[in-house]
């Protein structure tokens, strides 16, 4: 017995995903693009879920993760790939409350495909299928909720946003400013104008200046916070400039994610930087790591506040798209991302139809 209680009459007879079908972190060894029929997709379909039609996904440092395992030691592909979309709802469960054709937000494993069944629980509406509202995903739950719960941020502080000008870092730098702080970002050339629009009080570019020895002597006193994507040695360098009771929190590790983890160890291991106790005794320090998905229960209060901050213009979202559209591009849009070119959120368009009811 179905448990369809309404589509849209223009569904397709099948559609296109990525699935994993071999652990790697390179993206195209990992993937590839499969056709599904629609008919037997959609019987799958349970009373409290729903099937969105996306529109946009969003690309995120850790895609080359999940397609390598590491976040779940003991997945065996095939499995879908993918973490965040923005879309509209074409058909829904019988006990559903959810209107067809409504926009949502879905954080979800497995949204690069041009249609996903969800719980119902898991959708969050947005006003309009809007790319802006994709960076308010993945990258803005991360920056807000890490910034409150682990940075316990205050006004009138320093705060030291790495990687700056990407899909995270762009939200932090702007709720800081907001919070009534003094924020100095780093990034690559090229995107200096564009952390000053933001708000960047002092925009390091690392290709052509000394981070530490720009901390040093224009922050003697260190940095309050510490938003940092980055590991390596930009992880060494922040640790050293925080100030007496500093935060830094580690949202990630962006310049090891490309590289095959060797010596014998398992890909699906992350290798992190290590951590000298004395240096947080000798200044009251707390480093803490951030994973989005121990926050669930905060997304709805949270991506209201990110979407109204949006919608009066005081949060200025950026995306970046090169013209990425269609499944095929989202290996390109990776790439793009892992090379450093990107301002903003990473988004690839789905060229799907438009829903009609």
């Amino acid at each position: 017995m179905s448990s369809v209680k309404e589509s849209l009459k223009n569904l397709p007879t099948t559609f296109q995903k990525i699935i994993v079908h071999t652990l790697s972190n390179d993206f195209d060894q990992a993937t590839k693009i499969v056709t599904v029929d629609f008919k037997s997709f959609i019987s799958q379909l349970r009373p409290n879920q729903v099937v969105v039609r996306y529109k946009y996904v969003g690309i995120n440092a850790s895609d080359i993760n999940f397609t390598a395992g590491r976040y779940d030691p003991t997945i065996k592909p095939p499995f879908d790939a993918g973490f965040e979309a923005i879309g509209e709802v074409v058909a829904t469960g019988k006990a559903t409350k959810i209107k067809l054709l409504q926009p949502v937000a879905v954080m979800n494993y497995g949204v690069f495909a041009e249609y996903q069944i969800v719980s119902e629980k898991a959708l969050i509406p947005i006003p309009t299928l809007n790319k802006a509202f994709l960076s308010l995903i993945v990258s803005g739950l991360t920056a807000s909720l890490a910034l409150d719960y682990h940075g316990h941020m205050k006004s009138k502080e320093v705060v030291l946003v790495t990687a700056a000008a990407g899909g995270a870092g762009q939200i932090a730098v702007q709720l800081a400013k907001l919070a009534g702080n003094h924020v100095i970002g780093t990034c690559s050339t090229g995107k200096e104008a564009f952390l000053k629009s933001i708000g960047c009080d002092r925009v390091i570019n690392y290709k052509t200046e000394n981070v530490a020895a720009v901390l040093k002597k224009e922050y003697p006193k260190g940095v309050d916070i510490v938003f940092e994507s980055v590991g390596g040695e930009m992880f060494q360098t922040c640790m050293k400039a925080l100030n007496v009771k500093g935060r830094m929190i580690i949202i990630g590790a962006v310049s090891s994610y490309a590289n095959e983890v060797k010596d014998g160890e398992k890909m699906n291991v992350f290798s992190w930087d290590s951590v000298k106790t004395n240096t947080l005794l000798n200044k009251s320090t707390t480093i803490t790591g951030f994973f989005l998905n121990h926050y669930v229960s905060e997304f709805p209060v949270t991506m209201k506040k990110l979407t109204d901050l949006t919608l009066s213009g005081k949060l200025k979202p950026a995306t970046h798209d090169e013209g990425f559209a269609g499944l095929q591009d989202v290996s390109k849009a990776i790439k793009c991302m892992h090379a450093g070119k990107n301002i903003g959120k990473v988004v690839v368009e789905l060229k799907t139809p438009s829903a009609k009811l």
